[in-house]
Parts: C-alpha cells; structure tokens; sequence
C-alpha cells in the first residue's frame, strides 16, 4: 500500500475511533421533530407575560365610565353656574337685570372660553354613551345660564361695546373665532339633541360673527391678520395668516348652521374650508398639517403641531355628521380625513400617546392631542369613514394612554397650554403643561364616551398576543 493511500486509512480508523456516535448518526435518518419529544424549556417564551406601561386591552365601559366620572365630579365642582357681586362676592339671584357689578362666580375654568365648547360637547357625547343623565343636565344648566345672560346683557352690551359690563362680554361682542365658534357648535349640537334651552338670539350672535364677521383671505378662506379697524392691521403673528386651529373654530359650526337653519349655503362655506385649509397646509407626503402658513410666503413655518392637528381632524368628523351625503363636496371631505387619520396612525407612540411636534420624538408625549385621536378615530371607526380592524386597537390604546393621565381628584395631566403660531421648534416643544389647561377635559369626555359607544359596537381582544379586531357584536 502507498504511503498516501496508508496515511488516509489510518486517519478514517482513527476519527471512527474517536467519534462513533457522528459517524452513526450521519448514517441514519433526521431525528424525530422536538414537537413530538420533551418541550424545550423556551417553547412558550412568545407567551411570557408582557408589562405594559399603558393598558394593552379593550377598556370595559364601566372602567371607561369611572374614568369618565372621576372627571365630571371635578369639573362640576370647581365651573360654578353662579353670578356673584364683584365687590361683595354675594349671589346674584335677579339675572333679568343687568347689574354692573355682576360677574360670574369664579372657578378654575371660564364658562365661555372655546374650551368650554368643546366640553359642552363632550358632556353631551357623555351623557349619551353612558345613559348619565347628569352629563347632559352640566351642559344644559350652564347653556341656560348663558342663554339667560344674553338676553339680559346684549342690549347693553349693544349700545355701547366699548364701555358695557356684562359677565360674558367676550361672546356678546366677539372679536375672534375663539369667542365665538365652539361655544356656537355646542349650542347647535344641543339644540338638535332636544335641548330645552332657548338658543334662538346666541346662535344668532356667534353665527352671524363666524359666517359674516371674522376675516378671510380672498377666496374666502377664514384667516387671521386682518385688518385692526385703526388703519393698521392685527399682528398675530403676521398678515394674512391661517391657523390649523381655526378648521376647528368655525368650519363645524358653518355647518350646524346648514343643520339648523336648512340652508345650504353653509354646508358649501364648511366644505369649502376643510378643502382650502388642506390644500394649503396638509403635507401629502407626511400625512399631517402644518400648524401655521403666511399668504404670499414662498416658504411656510411647516411645524406639525399636535392639537391643531387634532383640531382638524375633529372638525371633519363633525363637519360629516350633518354636512348630506348627496353634497357634491362629501366623498372629498371624507377623504381628506382618511387621508389625515391614516398619517397620524404612523406616529402613535409605543405609549399610545403622540408627541408634541408629531414627527419629533425629542418632543414630549402630550394629552390633549391624544383625547382628540382617540375621539376622531373612534368616530371614523363607529361611522364606517374608516377600517375597524385597523384603526379600533389604535384608538383604545390612545384612550387607555388618557385614562392613565387622569388622576385621582379628575384632574388631566400632561394638558399643553394655550400655544400660539410659531416658526421654530423650540416653542412648541417648550410649551409648559398643566392641569389647569382648560384644552384637555372636553376632548377626553370625547374620547371616552366615543371608546364606550365603539366598544359597544365592535369586539377587540387578544389574538396571538395583539389587540385585534374580533367583529361585530
């Protein structure tokens, strides 16, 4: 035998030797599937228990409803429906007569600002989801108060605007949308709900501002930087100015006045809004709005605000609840939210929040933008504008992140405060946050009794661990 031929023999004799085993198993068949043997210790770790820092599961709506409540028993406490004496701090019981001294009763929120419009509405979203009857009587009492206060003080407030007392001054001689609109829609949304309150003269006041009134851009698009009746012009911050915000100020209440008053003049005023509005400040690519666009800019300050964001997407899905079916401007409008719902799906949190500046995640997590989506998306999904199994989960993570803001007294947490239009980063994202930030509490009485009514509707629970869709109820 050669050599090299000797060498490879004694070498195979030498590894059969050394290891037996692998040249057995080589020879034989696969072993049998570890299924069929012993599980393997890690078999089941795609089950472990996982800990959410928000509530990963479909809220049952008697746990909504305690979230819910926790926040009208602070509300009701601390937004009295009283006039009081300035100087005496005693009860003004007379509210026919139009006493100069007369104030309403302070509280930790004002009953006339825009933010208690959108409470108003959220009480009444309330009431209805949850059967409470005491949701509904909060907005009824307090729109009974102001009803009652108008007719007392308009006049005055007529013959001499400048110089008049009257409690609500503000809405009786409004100067800007925020006056005026919310508190119009609520009351309009409370009239076609059977309110017994008599809406007649203020639906009059503060439509006749938003529809007549306020300033707009030449083709009729609501704006701001207009002229300050003083030969100048209103600096805030710059003439001729859109404010995302306003799509929510006025263009729904231009459509409950369609509603209300069954011309149709003014469902084409709101639709045409929601289209003009987006087609100068709604990025395509992004999915989402800017805040703020400057008329005759070659360039705009594209900052994506959270709550105006959330302005505009609540103003189309309340804009859709009474703008008919057969407008010629339905389908676009409908679009339009389902454009802007499917960009901001892409910029929900881990949390379930969205940050301050949507698309910067060096922003914080802020709640009132959250009570927005959680309410629109909800809504979208209740009235079929948008996929239950792909925007159901999402919206009960948004509303369990709010809940978890919610403390033990009612107060909402991580509110930002009132933000005016800005060209940087760095204001918005320095924006402080308070509880006292009236902008939060009506959109999570949206939110929540939104969550109630789609919970109802639709079944959501785990499957392979996700929340998921699991069909109509």
């Amino acid at each position: 035998m050669n050599a090299p031929k000797l060498r490879r023999c004694v070498t195979g004799a030498l590894v059969a030797g050394l290891f037996p085993l692998a040249l057995t198993v080589s020879a034989q068949e696969a072993p049998p599937p570890q299924e069929k043997g012993p599980a393997a210790a890690d078999a089941m770790l795609h089950a472990l228990t996982v800990t959410y820092p928000t509530p990963y599961r479909a809220m049952e709506a008697g746990e909504v409803k305690a979230v819910l409540d926790r926040v009208f028993d602070y509300l009701d406490r601390t937004t009295p429906a009283e006039l009081i004496s300035k100087s005496s701090g005693a009860p003004v019981t007379d509210l026919t007569r139009a006493d100069p001294d007369a104030v309403l009763k302070p509280g930790d929120f004002r009953l006339t600002s825009y933010e208690w419009g959108v409470t108003y509405l959220g009480m009444l979203a309330a009431g209805a989801a949850t059967g409470d009857k005491r949701y509904t009587a909060y907005t009824v009492k307090r729109h009974q108060l102001l009803s009652q206060l108008t007719k007392t003080y308009y006049p005055v407030v007529q013959a001499d605007p400048k110089n008049s007392h009257a409690p609500i001054k503000s809405f009786l001689n409004p100067h800007a949308l925020d006056d005026a609109g919310a508190l119009c829609h609520s009351f309009m949304k409370a009239k076609l709900g059977g309110s017994p309150v008599d809406y007649g003269q203020m639906i009059g006041i503060c439509g006749d501002f938003v529809t007549k009134k306020e300033y707009r851009l030449k083709d009729g698009t609501l704006a701001r930087g207009g002229p300050d009746g003083k030969g100048g012009v209103k600096m805030r911050p710059l003439q001729d100015t859109l404010w995302l915000d306003d799509m929510f100020m006025g263009v729904p209440t231009m459509a409950y006045l369609g509603a209300v008053s069954g011309d149709r003049k003014h469902f084409d005023d709101a639709a045409k809004q929601v289209l003009q509005f987006s087609k100068r400040m709604f990025n395509p690519k992004l999915g989402i709005y800017m805040h703020g666009y400057v008329e005759g800019l070659r360039d705009h300050p594209e900052m994506h605000w959270a709550r105006a964001n959330g302005w505009a997407v609540m103003s189309m899905v309340e804009i859709l609840e009474v703008l008919p079916k057969n407008h010629k401007q339905y389908g676009a409008v409908q679009e339009q939210l389902r454009a802007h719902i499917k960009g901001l799906a892409s910029y929900q949190t881990r949390d379930g929040f969205w940050h301050q500046l949507i698309d910067r995640p060096d922003t914080y997590q802020e709640t009132s933008a959250t009570a927005i989506y959680a309410y629109a998306i909800a809504r979208a999904v209740n009235r079929g504008y948008v996929d239950a199994q792909m925007y159901g989960p999402m919206a009960n993570l948004a509303w369990n992140a709010v809940a978890s803001k919610v403390t033990a007294n009612g107060q909402i947490e991580g509110i930002c405060v009132g933000t005016g239009m800005a060209f940087d980063p760095a204001f918005y994202s320095y924006r402080p946050t308070s509880v006292k930030a009236a902008h939060g509490y009506g959109p999570a009485l949206l939110a929540g009794a939104e969550i109630i009514e789609m919970n109802k509707k639709f079944k959501f629970g785990l499957n392979d661990s996700g929340l998921m869709y699991q069909g109509v109820r």
